[in-house]
């Protein structure tokens, strides 16, 4: 890339995962830097724990769409994203789908995770579907964002299986675990500019 990752995450709820990518940063096995922190939720626990590390963060209201960001409020993010020098956006549980502008605006420097094994179980509560399907293994995907849900170029997976005696709940929770490990790892290769998209393939180059 060039320049230093300047990391801009988008949250709706506890930022477990934004979290876990600031403790890489001061792990120093992340060279990046979380430089905002947005959400349309109000009263969301991300805005506490930018708080607490000193991460300029806000709330800025994703209406009058309910589950995307389009629009005017997507001009909105976008601005202040740029505003704070964001090269690489962040989706860390952030329950809305963006849209082109958000794209056009960070080409192939959209990633988001998400709670399965893409292609499987894309969509909501995915740990819940993988557990009705009765698979034997579940897990996490980072990804680039496309234009549609949950389908961007791959990354980073993590397999997490499926006990005997799961619940929604504690399979859920074994998968944030991994989570938590995939993202830096993909953000490490990112910042490293390790990555190449060559069609629905990403390919990761060796360290120079």
């Amino acid at each position: 890339m060039g320049e230093k990752l300047k990391i801009g995450v988008l949250g709706s709820g506890s930022g477990s995962n934004a979290q876990s990518i600031v403790d890489a940063i001061a792990a120093d096995t992340l060279d990046a830097k979380v430089v905002c922190v947005l959400t349309d939720v109000e009263d969301a626990r991300i805005l506490e724990r930018a708080a607490k590390h000193g991460i300029p963060a806000r709330y800025i209201s994703g209406a009058p769409y309910k589950t995307k960001l389009e629009g005017e409020a997507e001009q909105e993010y976008i601005r202040v994203l740029k505003a704070h020098g964001v090269n690489c956006v962040v989706l860390a549980g952030f329950m809305r789908i963006v849209k082109s502008a958000m794209l056009a605006a960070f080409p192939n420097r959209v990633l988001n995770i998400h709670p399965a094994l893409l292609p499987a179980f894309p969509g909501v509560a995915s740990w819940k579907q993988a557990l009705e399907y009765g698979t034997r293994v579940a897990g996490c995907t980072v990804h680039f964002v496309d234009e549609n849900t949950d389908t961007g170029p791959i990354i980073v997976q993590r397999a997490v299986p499926v006990e005997p005696g799961d619940t929604p709940e504690t399979l859920h929770a074994r998968i944030q675990v991994e989570e938590h490990k995939a993202y830096p790892e993909a953000l490490r290769l990112l910042a490293g500019d390790r990555l190449r998209i060559v069609g629905r393939r990403v390919e990761i180059h060796p360290a120079q």
